[in-house]
């Protein structure tokens, strides 16, 4: 980002995050939110633990594929691992908002830089 060190408040990360498999690619976005951001990132993204994600991997292991062309473009994460990633690129988890909890994937964290 062609910011400088703590240059925004906060950053507003929707929908993204979860379309990026690798994850050192996401670490270099967190990282790269780190060092832009002064204080704080709300980052939405899937999860696991609901039943939204239980059903998406139980088709996946019937069909042995997923059903659509071309590459996986939307990766469900799961939640120790993600929250891993926020760790080691210097966020303290403040929070969370499930949408339709036990149900959607669709996960909100409320990050703060340490």
């Amino acid at each position: 980002i062609d910011m400088g060190d703590n240059a925004v408040d906060n950053i507003f990360c929707m929908r993204l995050l979860h379309h990026i498999g690798k994850a050192e690619d996401r670490k270099v976005m967190l990282d790269e939110f780190h060092r832009v951001s002064r204080n704080a990132v709300i980052d939405s993204l899937w999860v696991d633990g609901n039943y939204k994600a239980w059903r998406r991997l139980k088709l996946e292991e019937e069909r042995g594929r997923r059903d659509r062309r071309g590459p996986q473009n939307r990766f469900v994460f799961k939640r120790s691992e993600i929250e891993a990633e926020f760790d080691a690129a210097g966020f303290d988890i403040i929070g969370h908002v499930d949408f339709l909890p036990y149900y959607q994937m669709w996960r909100t964290y409320v990050l703060r830089k340490r």
